[in-house]
């Protein structure tokens, strides 16, 4: 078994040599496989951008995107070392790493990614105002093995609604096929989480437009109360075509994480080299405005669960102590 993690970690992380633009000289690349999500998601944009600005900002480094089914299978094959890194959603992490429903995991986290503020995307023509007139009605809930089912489980039970009897719950084998199902009807509203999200994009940019529905005032404070790790977050006025006013709700940090015998000198380059590109990430996708050294600080449940060669690095820079 140890040779066989062995020889698993190296055809991870060691892909042999390549010429480097360094005056010719032959260096070694090190690979490494970043587990994503189903296409037409938020998780594979987001991966995608991850890969190409760290991969030009350091020519010793490979990083190469794999499609999923999600947070819920990366977490088990970063735990088999079948992956090197992976994005992970904040309520699956958060249940990892406390131990709910399955042992504490021990993998660690190498940036928090973005913040996840939950809603609802109905078409702009239709009749629902609230998340209680969603009751009983289709709703598409994201795509099977991603974070955005457990998110929304989360919330509606602190409404005290449960997402498979109380809605006619979808869940989607692609995450892209859910905005077609929002304009052609075959469900009354699409779930999701995020600011630039591609199906709350692709619904708002649609001919007919959207409306977004979120808990309100006293909706948040009986989720938080119920559910104290969500988050207050907020989708700034403009975030989607013709969405004029902020919209409050609640939600969790997604994060990268890294299986836990990364080494830490390889996890150590990870976030010195994305340190150095967080505003050419940004300028790239507004999402990844979020990835931050401080955002990771502030965002993860404890220094612990930070990978000790990236907090190795923060305490260089002076962002964690």
């Amino acid at each position: 078994m140890n040779i066989a993690r062995i020889v698993c970690t190296g055809v991870l992380l060691l892909a042999g040599s390549a010429a480097a633009q360094d005056g010719g000289r032959v260096i070694q690349k090190t690979t490494i496989s970043l587990g994503t999500a189903t296409p037409g998601g938020g998780f594979p944009l987001y991966g995608n951008g991850f890969a190409e600005v760290m991969n030009d900002a350091d020519s010793t480094l490979s990083i190469l995107p794999r499609n999923t089914k999600g947070s819920t299978e990366n977490i088990p094959l970063l735990e088999a070392g079948q992956l090197d890194i992976a994005l992970v959603a904040g309520e699956p992490a958060y249940e990892a790493f406390a131990g709910i429903g399955r042992p504490p995991t021990r993998l660690k986290i190498l940036t928090a990614m973005y913040s996840s503020p939950g809603m609802f995307v109905v078409r702009a023509d239709s009749p629902y105002k609230t998340i209680r007139d969603l009751v009983g009605k289709p709703v598409a809930f994201g795509a099977r093995g991603s974070g955005l089912p457990i998110l929304s489980r989360y919330m509606l039970d602190g409404l005290g609604l449960k997402q498979d009897e109380d809605f006619q719950s979808v869940y989607l084998d692609r995450a892209g096929d859910g905005p077609a199902m929002v304009s052609d009807g075959r469900v009354a509203a699409l779930w999701g989480a995020g600011i630039g999200w591609p199906g709350f994009a692709a619904v708002a940019g649609s001919a007919g437009g959207a409306r977004f529905i979120a808990p309100d005032t006293s909706e948040i404070a009986r989720i938080k109360a119920k559910h104290a790790f969500l988050k207050p977050l907020s989708v700034p006025a403009g975030s989607y075509p013709n969405q004029n006013d902020q919209i409050d709700t609640l939600g969790s940090w997604s994060f990268v994480l890294a299986r836990e015998n990364l080494p830490d000198d390889v996890a150590y380059r990870l976030a010195r080299t994305l340190h150095g590109v967080e505003s050419t990430f940004c300028k790239k996708l507004a999402q990844a405005c979020e990835t931050t050294a401080a955002n990771t600080v502030a965002a993860a449940p404890s220094l612990e669960l930070i990978h000790p060669g990236v907090l190795k690095y923060f305490r260089e820079i002076g962002v964690a102590k």
